[in-house]
């Protein structure tokens, strides 16, 4: 039994729907902390009960807007200015992660500079969950304990029990991450080719691979518009596809998303409940990765692997 008196687990507002899952998987409560805010927009943090000498889990997604992030930098500063024995950040959604690289001349590198001010705020540890790029991980010069979603995806895809499935990858990029379904359940795999007008605008798509008569899932790590993930659907479809469905690690699902999602050929589309989703669109469904982020903090608790719960 895990001692609940060694370690605290605090929240963000904007995870602490999580944060109370997680907690209760515990068998801890979730630690008392107070965000002041202030009219200009200005916001302090306070912890409301000694944490000195204690393990820290600080559980925040760093979606948009930026307030998510600048929360856990101040809840890191704070648990370090009041004698943390350690601090963990369990990041399930790493935010700016699309900036990986400089994929054209003068351009900023998000993903390391977040990396960077989490360090420089006094993190020890993260944990978090697929990465938009593996090598996120190694911006960081602490340790990275990286969840993979696949741990809650794979039974559910299972449970469906589908016939002639097909796994099938929106784009090139996410073809490993496709490829490793695909391997796992013993079906093929099917790639799409895009190429995009813009950030976030789709210009063309086609299909390598056989879909006709299968019942297709498209594997991705994140929805943000949802033009790539509907377009893929629709075209598949059209060339003969029983049903499309979509899993997605994060359901990030901003502007016109939900409509896009509601009015494809998805039957429907399937996210963890990294990022809350307040637009309630009737073909969405999150399952949760409270049990396997507490899993992974009970295990670095005490001191024990953590790839024992990987599926894949």
């Amino acid at each position: 039994m895990i001692d609940t008196n060694s370690f605290m687990v605090f929240s963000g507002t904007a995870t602490k729907y999580l944060a109370e899952r997680i907690c209760q998987s515990l068998g801890c409560p979730l630690g008392k902390l107070i965000m002041t805010k202030f009219s200009d927009g200005e916001f302090a943090v306070s912890y409301e009960q000694s944490i000195r000498g204690r393990d820290v889990f600080l559980v925040q997604s760093t979606f948009p807007n930026s307030d998510n992030l600048m929360e856990l930098l101040l809840m890191i500063d704070a648990a370090k200015r009041a004698s943390a024995k350690s601090i963990n950040a369990v990041i399930p959604y790493f935010g700016w992660a699309r900036q990986d690289r400089k994929d054209k001349p003068r351009v900023s590198i998000g993903a390391k500079l977040v990396a960077d001010l989490l360090s420089v705020a006094g993190v020890d540890r993260v944990i978090t969950m697929d990465l938009h790029a593996d090598q996120i991980q190694g911006f960081f010069d602490i340790p990275v304990d990286h969840l993979y979603a696949s741990g809650v995806i794979l039974p559910y895809l299972q449970s469906l029990k589908l016939k002639d499935l097909v796994i099938a990858s929106p784009d090139v990029g996410g073809s490993k991450r496709a490829n490793t379904y695909a391997k796992f359940l013993g079906v093929p795999l099917v790639l799409c080719n895009k190429t995009r007008a813009r950030a976030n605008v789709v210009a063309t798509m086609q299909i390598i691979g056989d879909v006709k008569d299968k019942n297709v899932v498209i594997i991705d790590d994140m929805v943000d518009t949802a033009g790539t993930i509907t377009k893929a659907a629709d075209i598949m479809i059209e060339a003969g596809a029983k049903s499309v469905r979509a899993c997605a690690s994060h359901c990030v699902m901003s502007g016109p998303a939900s409509d896009r999602v509601q009015n494809s050929s998805l039957e429907e589309i399937v996210f963890t409940d990294s990022i809350p989703y307040a637009q309630r669109c009737p073909k969405v469904k999150q399952l949760s990765v409270a049990e396997m982020f507490a899993d992974t903090i009970r295990r670095v608790v005490e001191n024990k692997s953590i790839s024992d719960q990987y599926i894949v």
